[in-house]
């Protein structure tokens, strides 16, 4: 790949030591650990606690948690958008400041809005809202980041940049935690709202920072417009065989987590205090801050495929110990908690380097959007179906076909038995695929 603009004249190893490209890596790591900061803050038991302040039921609670899988589907507006917009790194910052203001904007909603039909439709639509001007331009923003790194060195790097986020994500995560059952103590759950609209705004800010500090590498290119051929798109894609089992293999990992991790928001707080819950999260957040840079470094040594079939495993276990969770036998939630964790180590960075071995660089973008929306797409119909069996569960006194459980323990079993099948499947046919030395 040719260097832009006043690296041209410079040597690859030159490029990637230069003073610019190593401001914009420190910049992007901040800008993940900022993006994550706002993550942490409505997702899990504080989206579960918002949502059943709004008067949401646990079933619907757990769906609308799980709108971040259908939220996937605006990634295929990257196919079409994408190839079409002049300015690339100013609609990506655009869109990317747009979708965090409005997570910041659900925080507000119980503060100026009355109870009632409306404000729960505004909260609904605040969710999708948010993830569409953040996905739309996810790949871009990814490949845009990573240009500044050297190729052999992307996973390591990648390792360290969730390092970051991981270790900085606990202080946010004990605080949150603090702040919220402090107000909610004194009585004062509006002003819990307020710090939390407060704080995703200051995250915001320095999100937008880190993304104008991120200058040069390819995608700052501005190039004028050159629509591609959905046909053309579809070749380079579909078209490859190895590029649909990445898609499949993606799709049985969505409908997996979606099962049964949407709807854990309300089940851990039924479990334990919220304090502990955090003391938990926090735990799980330092086992994968350990895990990064070894489970990292074995995907650069081995390969991506390795990587993600170690996460995979790890993710089975975690499902495996929330089966055995409940009111009367709480610990298993502890080692569920870890372990999930420490599998995004191995799976959510090895899933998208995928698309690296398996397509052509030119088209990474769109097969990013194509495989993130229709695994995204299986994943959301997999937790509607979560949703009414744990309705279901529910309206029997806590029971399926007679045997005492609880909605969740058995959405843990199915999400197990999907990803041992995802397990299966890389190990016989991921693993086996020719990649593309890019």
């Amino acid at each position: 790949h040719q260097a832009v603009g006043k690296y041209t004249a410079m040597s690859t190893s030159d490029r990637y030591e230069s003073k610019g490209y190593r401001t914009a890596r420190r910049a992007y790591i901040l800008e993940c650990a900022f993006e994550y900061f706002i993550r942490l803050l409505v997702s899990d038991s504080f989206l579960a606690l918002l949502l059943s302040s709004l008067g949401f039921s646990e079933a619907a609670v757990g769906v609308i948690s799980s709108l971040i899988s259908l939220s996937f589907l605006f990634q295929m507006l990257t196919v079409v958008v994408l190839r079409r917009v002049r300015h690339v790194r100013r609609f990506a910052v655009v869109c990317h400041v747009a979708g965090d203001l409005f997570f910041m904007s659900l925080y507000l909603i119980p503060l100026f809005m009355t109870p009632g039909t409306l404000r729960n439709i505004v909260a609904v639509f605040c969710i999708p809202a948010a993830y569409f001007g953040n996905y739309i331009v996810t790949t871009v923003v990814y490949r845009w980041g990573n240009s500044f790194v050297e190729p052999g060195r992307r996973a390591l790097f990648s390792s360290t940049k969730e390092m970051v986020s991981l270790l900085s994500g606990i202080l946010v995560t004990l605080m949150g935690g603090y702040c919220l059952n402090r107000f909610s103590d004194a009585g004062k759950e509006e002003t819990w709202f307020m710090t939390a609209a407060a704080a995703i705004l200051v995250f915001t800010v320095c999100d937008l920072i880190c993304l104008l500090l991120m200058k040069g590498g390819r995608d700052e290119r501005e190039e004028p417009a050159s629509p591609t051929p959905l046909s053309v798109v579809l070749k380079q894609t579909f078209g490859r065989k190895e590029y649909r089992s990445t898609l499949v293999l993606a799709s049985l990992w969505s409908m997996a987590a979606c099962t049964t991790t949407g709807f854990m928001g309300t089940y851990k707080n039924l479990l334990f205090s919220f304090s502990a819950v955090q003391i938990i999260n926090a735990c799980a957040f330092l086992a994968c801050f350990a895990a990064e840079r070894p489970l990292g470094r074995f995907s650069d040594k081995h390969s991506y495929a390795k990587g993600l079939h170690l996460g995979l495993i790890l993710a089975g276990a975690a499902f495996l110990c929330n089966a055995f969770a409940s009111p009367g036998t709480s610990w298993p939630l502890i080692p569920y908690a870890i372990l999930l964790s420490v599998s995004g180590a191995g799976i959510s960075e090895n899933m998208i380097r995928l698309s690296y071995q398996f397509v052509d660089i030119r088209w990474f973008s769109e097969a990013e959007a194509i495989k993130n929306s229709v695994s995204g797409l299986l994943g959301f119909s997999a937790s509607l179906l979560a949703g009414r069996l744990l309705s279901f569960i529910q309206a029997n006194g806590n029971s399926l076909f007679g045997i005492p459980c609880h909605g969740q323990q058995v959405l843990s079993v199915i999400s197990l038995i999907l990803t041992v099948t995802a397990v299966v499947y890389n190990k016989l046919v991921i693993q086996k695929q020719t990649i593309i030395q890019q």
